[in-house]
């Protein structure tokens, strides 16, 4: 089964460096990962030298500075260099006449949108807007819609951040359990979470495992339960009842929407 991580960070000035990620992810299978730009990180230079490094293991999400006149004409300019994608908020305001040019020029230089957000955020009329009038982007929502632990799935905004898979050019990043369950409070031989929500059956009712792809949230993810159980978490998840749902969450869908075979 093919393995791509949507959601890792990498950095020479913050979190860990692009080797480290490497060993994680040949440890366990995984054959191609999306490096998300950190917050507060502009200049994208390491990410695309990862990428040069190391041919076909990684795609570049750029951020933007939200100081940037021109978003639109930096974001082309990105693309130009290699950029996949980039990572916008539902707060990301371009300046100018139009607050939606950067989600609007993304679709039109076909780039994917990442975007992270809380769950009230993503319930809200306001980023229902942005996503109806970027029908031409595709926006894969991060972080299982800002699921955190205590979300259960009779939440209200949650629910109603569902309902955003209405609109097909959204897809969304399904992590670890670890990302929105609590940590046992005593860590015993063997992984066990005391209590798993059923929010990745909602998720799945929703969008369907073709629009679904798993992100680890490296490195993050090793102060949780660690990269491989976050990975083991999904592939074991009784959520996927067939082998095709699990290609699609695991690999094919990232595959599709990523590029990575062209």
């Amino acid at each position: 089964m093919r393995i791509i991580d949507t959601h890792c960070h990498a950095g020479h000035n913050w979190f860990e460096p692009v080797e480290t990620l490497l060993h994680e992810m040949n440890s366990n299978g995984v054959s191609e990962a999306v490096l998300i730009q950190h917050g507060g990180t502009y200049d994208n230079t390491y990410l695309f030298e990862c990428a040069a490094r190391f041919p076909g293991r990684f795609k570049v999400v750029v951020l933007l500075d939200p100081e940037d006149a021109d978003q639109p004409g930096t974001l082309a300019k990105l693309a130009g260099q290699g950029a996949a994608g980039v990572r916008l908020y539902p707060q990301s305001k371009s300046k100018g006449s139009d607050p939606i040019a950067a989600w609007k020029k993304a679709g039109e230089l076909g780039l994917v949108v990442s975007c992270g957000a809380s769950t009230d955020q993503l319930a809200s009329e306001e980023f229902r807007s942005i996503v109806k009038q970027c029908s031409g982007t595709t926006i894969v929502v991060e972080h299982l819609a800002g699921a955190k632990p205590g979300t259960t799935p009779g939440d209200a905004k949650f629910k109603r951040a569902l309902e955003l898979a209405s609109m097909f050019n959204t897809y969304i990043k399904v992590p670890g359990l670890g990302e929105f369950t609590p940590r046992p409070p005593r860590l015993a031989p063997m992984l066990k979470f005391e209590t798993v929500q059923l929010l990745i059956e909602l998720v799945r009712d929703a969008w369907g495992p073709e629009r679904m792809m798993w992100g680890s949230d490296f490195p993050p993810v090793a102060g949780r339960e660690g990269y491989r159980n976050a990975l083991e978490g999904v592939r074991n998840h009784p959520a996927f009842r067939k082998h095709e749902e699990l290609e699609w969450v695991m690999g094919k869908t990232a595959a599709r929407v990523w590029g990575f075979d062209r």
